[in-house]
C-alpha cells in the first residue's frame, strides 16, 4: 500500500472515476441495510435465477478494472516495456488484494479452521492476475478468443460434466458443478451463509475473468484513434450487442450470479459497457462534471472505501454496550424512529454512504490517494 501525492496524470479518464466511485457507493449501499429483514426487492440479490440492481455492482466492478488495466499497460505494453516486470507488478497488487480481502473474512476473530477463503476482494485479485496476464501477452484477437474460452468452457463444464448426484446440466442452489467443486477444494472455507457452496467459488470465477476481459476490451476502444463522439458510439454499439447476445445465451442458461452464468456475465458486460458510455459522454465529452464530483472522489480511493465499510460493519456488529451490538443501538435509537421499517434500514445504509464519503472526501482533500 502507497500514498501518492499526484494521483492523476494527464490522460485519466474522470468518467472511469466517476463510474467507479458510483459503483464502490451502490456496493457499500447494498451491503450496510440497517436491518436485514426489512429491505427493497432492488437492494437484495436475486434468490437463485434472475438478477437485480443488487447483481450488477459486483460485475461493474470487474468490468472497470478490466477498463483501467487496459488505460494502464497498454501504452507500456506498445513502447516494448518488459511484461515479465508488469506481470510482477500486478502479482504483486494481487496477492495484496487477497490478502486484504482473506483478512477481512477472518477479521476479528480469525478462526483459521473455518475461515473462508473466497470473497469479493479475493475474486477481484485473481481475475485481475489472470485477466492482466492473458492481457500482457496477447493482443485483441487473443483476449476475444480467451474470453470466449472462458464462457464456452464453462458453459460446458456446467452442462456436460456428468456431476455427482446431480447428473449432467443441474444448475439447483445445492446441485451443479460449481458447487461440487467447492465442496471438494473449500469445505469448511466457504460463505458462512450456506457453508455448502460459494457466490465466489473456484469454477465460477472462469466466467468473472471474462466480464474482466470485455473491461479490457471496452479500454481498446477507449484508445482507438476516433472522435469522442465515435469512441461513444462504438461503446454503445458494443454494449448493445452484448445485451443482445446475453439475452438469447439465457434462452438456454439462467441469469445467476451466483453462478456467474454464461449469459450473465454477457449481459452485465453490455450493462456496464452502455452505462459508462453515458458517464464518458456525459462527464469527459460534454463537461459535466459538478454534478459527478462526489462519485470521482470515492472511485479515487475506491477499495480503501470498501474495506473500510467492511471494517467498520464488522465492528459495529461486534461491539457491545450491555449485551446489544452498536449496529443495533444505532439503529434503533437513530433510525428507526424515523420512517418505516424498510425506510429505515434504508436510511441506515445511506448513512454508511455518507461516512464512507466523508472519509474518502478527507483523503481527497488531504491528496492522500491509496493504492494496492
Amino acid at each position: 500500500m502507497a500514498s501518492h501525492p499526484n494521483p492523476t496524470p494527464a490522460a485519466r479518464l474522470t468518467s472511469l472515476d466517476v463510474f467507479r466511485g458510483a459503483t464502490i457507493a451502490a456496493m457499500i449501499l447494498v451491503n450496510n441495510p440497517g436491518s436485514g429483514d426489512d429491505v427493497y426487492a432492488p437492494l437484495r440479490h436475486a434468490e437463485w435465477h434472475g438478477w437485480t440492481f443488487t447483481d450488477v455492482i459486483f460485475p461493474f466492478f470487474l468490468w472497470i478494472v478490466g477498463v483501467a488495466m487496459t488505460l494502464s499497460f497498454a501504452r507500456r505494453k506498445e513502447r516494448g516495456d518488459d511484461r515479465g516486470r508488469l506481470l510482477l507488478h500486478v502479482l504483486l497488487r494481487s496477492a495484496i488484494i487477497f490478502a486484504i480481502g482473506f483478512f477481512l473474512s477472518g477479521f476479528p476473530n480469525f478462526a483459521f479452521a473455518t475461515i473462508r477463503i473466497p470473497g469479493v476482494l479475493q475474486r477481484i485479485a485473481v481475475c485481475y492476475l489472470i485477466a492482466a496476464a492473458i492481457f500482457l501477452f496477447t493482443g485483441v484477437r487473443g483476449q476475444i478468443a480467451a474470453v470466449l474460452s472462458l464462457l464456452g468452457g464453462y458453459w460446458a463444464l456446467m452442462t456436460l460434466y456428468p456431476t455427482p448426484g446431480c447428473g449432467a446440466g443441474a444448475l439447483e442452489m445445492g446441485c451443479n458443478f460449481a458447487q461440487y467443486v467447492d465442496s471438494l477444494a473449500l469445505s469448511g472455507h466457504m460463505w458462512s451463509h450456506t457453508k455448502t457452496w460459494d457466490p465466489e467459488g473456484i469454477v465460477s470465477t472462469l466466467p468473472a475473468i471474462a466480464t474482466t476481459l470485455f473491461g479490457a476490451l471496452a479500454g481498446h476502444i477507449l484508445r482507438l484513434p476516433r472522435s469522442e463522439a465515435e469512441k461513444t458510439a462504438w461503446l454503445f454499439a458494443g454494449g448493445n450487442a452484448l445485451l443482445f447476445a446475453g439475452s438469447v445465451l439465457s434462452l438456454w442458461m439462467p441469469f445467476n450470479k451466483s453462478l456467474w452464468t454464461t449469459p450473465y456475465s454477457v449481459l452485465m458486460a453490455g450493462l456496464a459497457m452502455n452505462a459508462f458510455a453515458v458517464c464518458y459522454w456525459l462527464v469527459d465529452v460534454q463537461g459535466y462534471r459538478r454534478w459527478s464530483r462526489p462519485f470521482a472522489i470515492f472511485g479515487m480511493n475506491a477499495i480503501a472505501a470498501f474495506v473500510l465499510s467492511g471494517l467498520l460493519g464488522r465492528l459495529l456488529a461486534i461491539l457491545k454496550v450491555d449485551g446489544v451490538t452498536l449496529h443495533q443501538i444505532v439503529y434503533d435509537g437513530a433510525f428507526a424512529p424515523l420512517a418505516s421499517p424498510k425506510n429505515a434500514s434504508l436510511l441506515f445504509a445511506l448513512a454508511n454512504v455518507a461516512v464512507l464519503y466523508g472519509v474518502a472526501y478527507f483523503l481527497y482533500r488531504r491528496r492522500w490517494f491509496v493504492r494496492f
